[in-house]
């Protein structure tokens, strides 16, 4: 399923029924009077969070949402039927804004949200019966839906985003520690989508995990894919910082470490007046040098020296395709991940 995480749709809500102008006529009753019922109350339209969905692909083919018009009142003070309204199934986490940009709600931590309200039913002649006037000729129209056009965006939710250069590991890891199976293989760009996966942690405890995609040098500024995914990061607690110790593409594994950690940095300063927006350079990171299983022990013993002197961290060593030390970063990750609630 191609992952879509930004679509611009065009929704209305339905018009009211129109009132009804209708008078007895019963044998029974020679002084008939006014009956005419009112028109129904127009379709609404509804945002709903579905936990099941996990992209916006389905607005994609269809950019155009309406709730039905309701129905007109009928004879014998009969009130016509409400139009229909018109739920749209959002993934949560998804953020609906108006063309301006401004949040119009964030469905986070909201199950359903009314975006547009249906127009009113008018009333029927039945309705302006009084004293003076008990035969009146005139029923009211039904109020006009409303019309809008809004951005949904989708930001996906995960407690732990596994970020790094391609070809660090990161698919190959997600694939080990979840049921998520994203596509491996052995040149850049592999993942060109997001991938949520949910670890288990021991009984009744799991946590969600995300493989962020496409970041590279200068990808705070629009280079390669991590422009397009970083957002998908701001919601999550920590980060698992993946890098291939082997030094095969870049050269200098910790040199990885600060160009991704530069572009969380220059990406902050690009969103730090965004409402609500908390920094990702300040969210923990458990650094982890992967492919150990292709480094030389002493070498492998040096990295860990150089990291240790210049970034005031010891990270772990293990290789995601093996399996090597997997245990002692699943108990690390837990640990980290639990500590935060």
């Amino acid at each position: 399923m191609k992952f879509i995480d930004e679509v611009k749709i065009k929704i209305a809500s339905g018009h009211g029924g129109p009132g009804k102008v209708s008078f007895r006529r019963e044998s029974m009753a020679p002084r008939g009077g006014p009956d005419g019922g009112d028109g129904g109350r127009g379709g609404d339209v509804v945002l709903k969070v579905n936990r099941s969905l996990n992209s916006l692909v389905d607005f994609k083919s269809n950019k155009k949402y309406h709730g039905r018009n309701g129905g007109a009142g009928g004879n014998d003070n009969q009130t016509g039927a409400d139009g229909m309204d018109c739920f749209l199934q959002v993934p949560p986490g998804t953020i609906l804004r108006n063309p301006e940009g401004q949040i119009i709600v964030d469905m986070t931590d909201v199950q359903e949200f009314l975006l547009l309200k249906g127009g009113r039913g008018g009333k029927g002649n039945w309705f302006f019966k009084n004293s003076v006037n008990q035969a009146p000729e005139h029923a009211q129209p039904g109020e006009p839906g409303k019309e809008e056009e809004v951005l949904l965006e989708l930001k996906l939710i995960a407690d732990v985003g596994i970020i790094g250069f391609p070809n660090a590991g990161k698919s190959t890891l997600i694939s080990r520690i979840s049921a998520a199976k994203p596509k491996i293989a052995d040149y850049p760009f592999t993942t060109l989508t997001p991938h949520l996966g949910v670890v288990r942690a021991g009984d009744f405890r799991s946590f969600v995990v995300a493989d962020i995609p496409g970041l590279i040098k200068g990808a705070s500024e629009g280079a390669g894919l991590g422009i397009q995914f970083l957002k998908h990061i701001e919601r999550t607690r920590l980060f698992v910082h993946m890098i291939d110790a082997t030094g095969i593409a870049s050269g200098d594994p910790l040199q990885d470490y600060k160009d991704i950690n530069f572009e969380l940095e220059a990406y902050d300063s690009a969103n730090k007046e965004k409402e609500g927006f908390f920094p990702l350079s300040t969210r923990p990171q458990l650094v982890v040098l992967n492919k150990i299983d292709s480094v030389p022990a002493d070498q492998l013993e040096r990295l860990v020296k150089k990291f240790k002197t210049e970034t005031k961290s010891t990270p772990l060593t293990v290789s995601a395709v093996t399996g090597k030390n997997m245990d002692q970063l699943m108990k690390e990750l837990s640990k980290l991940v639990f500590a935060e609630e």
